[in-house]
């Protein structure tokens, strides 16, 4: 036994800033963000944590599951951008949603949505839980050097949820991990311990090789999605849709012509949340869900990239 998700949900702020915008705190401008990126505009938080935004896309799940709360036996989060190491977002979003459930976060920075659901599935193998929560809630502007205009145009911030329930529609997944942070790096404090022998302490932000995470996110979304197909003797033609990450338009498009799949398969919402980390994927789905576009039995692929550095694709039937 796996798992089937019951429902979709996903917030994010209220606030926009748009490519124009930041064109008047740094030297950037639309054409340019659009060229390299592929984001026009970005929902950042003004007084939401990552865990207010992640109960708010739980409650939207919920309600389009038909489940209620207290039916949740486990609560699993993704985030690289909670308010505090601890207690935890899951811990919090527990706390904000009035539940009494296990919870538990993990952090595998973009990837993290697919990491979550291999855990659910685990729990369902094992007969431990009937309902899930799996959350990614990402309050990216927190980690953002507003000043560095490679970095801070790509992120937004936002969460998506989704409630799993027994079924058979989690198939099969491949996970990756390359681990460092030559790449990929949001490094915390030194902190003020009088033994530790203090280096060139980096500034507590999302530093980003730019070609090199193309060049690894690329590589990662062709290799995962082939191999999954390949284990499970399907091809493109078999997938509905593939909801990838959404770091970066030009890696999709990148990966829509090396696979030679059509554009129109992959799922792309970039251009109007930026890059929200481990709840990209999460917002995709919902945006699909409600729109009507899933159909019963329908196959998806789900690749993920990013900080570890990890990657890993998921294929789900709905």
């Amino acid at each position: 036994m796996s798992f089937c998700i019951l429902g979709t949900g996903m917030y994010v702020p209220p606030k926009v800033v748009t490519n124009d915008d930041l064109s008047k705190m740094i030297d950037t401008n639309d054409e340019w963000i659009m060229q390299r990126v592929g984001v026009r505009e970005r929902h950042v938080s003004t007084r939401e944590t990552a865990a207010d935004m992640g109960a708010k896309a739980a409650l939207a799940a919920l309600e389009n599951s038909g489940v209620k709360a207290e039916e949740i036996d486990l609560i699993l989060t993704a985030s690289v951008s909670g308010e505090s190491i601890s207690p935890s977002v899951s811990c919090m979003i527990q706390n904000l949603l009035g539940l009494s459930c296990m919870t538990m976060d993990i952090n595998a920075a973009c990837s993290a949505f697919d990491f979550l659901l291999e855990t659910a599935a685990g729990f369902f193998a094992r007969k431990k839980v009937k309902k899930v929560l799996v959350i990614g809630a990402e309050r990216l502007s927190r980690l953002l050097d507003w000043t560095d205009r490679s970095t801070c145009v790509i992120f937004g911030d936002g969460a998506g949820a989704v409630v799993l329930g027994e079924g058979d529609g989690y198939m099969d997944a491949v996970f990756d991990v390359k681990g460092g942070d030559r790449v990929i790096d949001i490094p915390q404090p030194v902190g003020m311990s009088p033994f530790y022998e203090r280096g060139q302490e980096k500034k507590p932000y999302i530093h980003m090789a730019g070609q090199e995470t193309f060049k690894f996110a690329v590589t990662a979304i062709c290799k995962d999605c082939k191999e999954l197909l390949r284990r499970n003797n399907l091809t493109f033609e078999d997938i509905a849709y593939i909801v990838p990450h959404q770091a970066n338009k030009r890696i999709i498009d990148f990966a829509s012509m090396k696979l030679k799949v059509p554009k129109e398969k992959f799922c792309v919402n970039i251009d109007r949340y930026g890059n929200t980390s481990s709840a990209s994927i999460p917002i995709a789905l919902d945006e699909l869900n409600r729109a009507g576009k899933l159909k019963r039995g329908d196959l998806i692929l789900l690749p993920a990239f990013g900080g570890g550095l990890a990657s890993a694709a998921c294929l789900l039937r709905w």
